[in-house]
């Protein structure tokens, strides 16, 4: 019989060859602390009590799956469900993981979160986290970041959070995350680094898709309840890849199901230009992990693009990097182009705004629905929602 896909990494960290823990040794004491912490605390009924009925109360789990009968009926071929992350408190899928970082860190005697963001959704949801359970909050963030999704920056500081704006490397993302572990060097005693998506060192990868499998769990007994089948196809957006592996998870033993991660291919597959990882990348190291990314001769950090901000890291989470090379998830790209006019279309069909991440998932699938019949269904993942992105959209727009 075939292993299960769904097996936590090796002892020590590794998904197949992709993971581990590639930090200076005196760092090593401070994860293994916390690998240690997150394993007593799973077993810990109390913990698991307390975490389920925030996210059920707190939260508003289980979010929808939403029938999107509009658009299934738009585009002929599939049935479109929409797993509805953007109802979620904060407006995305991270609240899942950033509350279990907080009640993790409580119970480790931290004093302080600290984390980057991209797109602002982490930002918001750990700083969000952190109000809720009493413990200082410092989010480090892009200066383009900042500029595009400045909504995002008034909320993380309305919720009592430090924003740190960098302005050294590329600006964005990439440039945050290596802020922000400088910052926790300092301190790691008494800060832990909440780190948004299932990258970086071990625990982390294995830590986040754990809080953020719920949305699987719950999509498959949806689907269950409403087709009293599994769908055909699972689509979800892919940067670091939290949201993907969060929905793809629950559903890697039924190879019935195929399942696509869909990366941004930005303004064209020029250097620079994208943040396709696993389709243009290669394997090598990036903060504190093994996996695919983008890098040069030197094993240097691309610069990257995307218009959606949550996606353009030039680094991928190992399960995913695992996900590829085992054949057991496809990986494709979509453009801004593409992904804006997925924005648009279903905002317009649905009445439904979806975040830019999410919109890249959304437009794969109007890729595909209309090359299957009619009996075959789709989900997608809608990581988040779309009002983080509007001035931005409006900018572009010229509205």
């Amino acid at each position: 019989m075939k292993n299960s896909l769904k097996l936590s990494p090796n002892e020590t960290g590794f998904f197949g060859k992709y993971g581990g823990q590639i930090i200076p040794p005196t760092l090593k004491p401070i994860f293994t602390e916390i690998a240690e912490a997150y394993h007593e605390a799973q077993s810990d009924p109390e913990f698991r009590r307390e975490y389920e009925e925030l996210l059920k109360n707190y939260v508003g789990r289980p979010s929808p799956l939403y029938y999107a009968r509009n658009l299934s009926e738009k585009l002929g071929g599939a049935k479109i469900y929409l797993k509805r992350e953007d109802l979620n408190h904060t407006g995305a899928h991270k609240i899942n993981h950033t509350l279990g970082e907080a009640l993790l860190a409580k119970r480790m005697g931290k004093t302080k979160l600290l984390a980057e963001t991209g797109a602002g959704q982490h930002g918001v949801a750990l700083a969000t986290a952190a109000a809720l359970v009493g413990l200082a909050c410092e989010i480090h963030m892009g200066e383009i970041d900042v500029l595009k999704q400045h909504p995002n920056v008034i909320r993380m500081q309305l919720l009592g959070a430090k924003v740190v704006t960098v302005k050294s490397g590329g600006r964005c993302l990439k440039d945050a995350v290596d802020s922000a572990f400088e910052a926790f060097v300092q301190d790691p005693q008494n800060i832990f680094f909440g780190i948004g998506s299932v990258v970086g060192p071990h625990p982390f990868p294995m830590m986040v898709r754990d809080f953020q499998s719920v949305v699987g769990k719950e999509a498959r007994e949806q689907i269950l309840e409403k087709e009293h089948r599994l769908p055909d196809y699972l689509v979800a957006c892919v940067g670091g890849g939290s949201n993907a592996i969060g929905l793809f998870h629950e559903f890697l033993d039924d190879t019935e199901v195929k399942i696509i991660g869909v990366e941004p291919s930005g303004r064209s597959f020029k250097p620079g230009d994208h943040a396709a990882t696993i389709t243009l990348g290669t394997p090598g190291n990036i903060h504190g992990m093994f996996t695919y990314l983008l890098q040069d001769d030197k094993g240097e950090p691309l610069a990257v693009h995307s218009v959606a901000s949550g996606l353009d890291y030039p680094g991928v989470g190992p399960v995913h990097s695992d996900l590829k090379d085992q054949g057991r998830v496809v990986y494709e790209t979509i453009n801004d182009k593409e992904a804006l006019q997925a924005f648009l279309d279903l905002s317009k069909i649905e009445g439904i705004i979806p975040a830019l991440e999410s919109s890249h998932a959304l437009a794969q699938v109007f890729r595909l629905a209309p090359q299957l019949t009619s009996d075959k269904i789709i989900i997608v993942n809608l990581s988040g929602r779309g009002d983080k992105d509007i001035d931005y959209i409006a900018d572009i727009l010229k509205l």
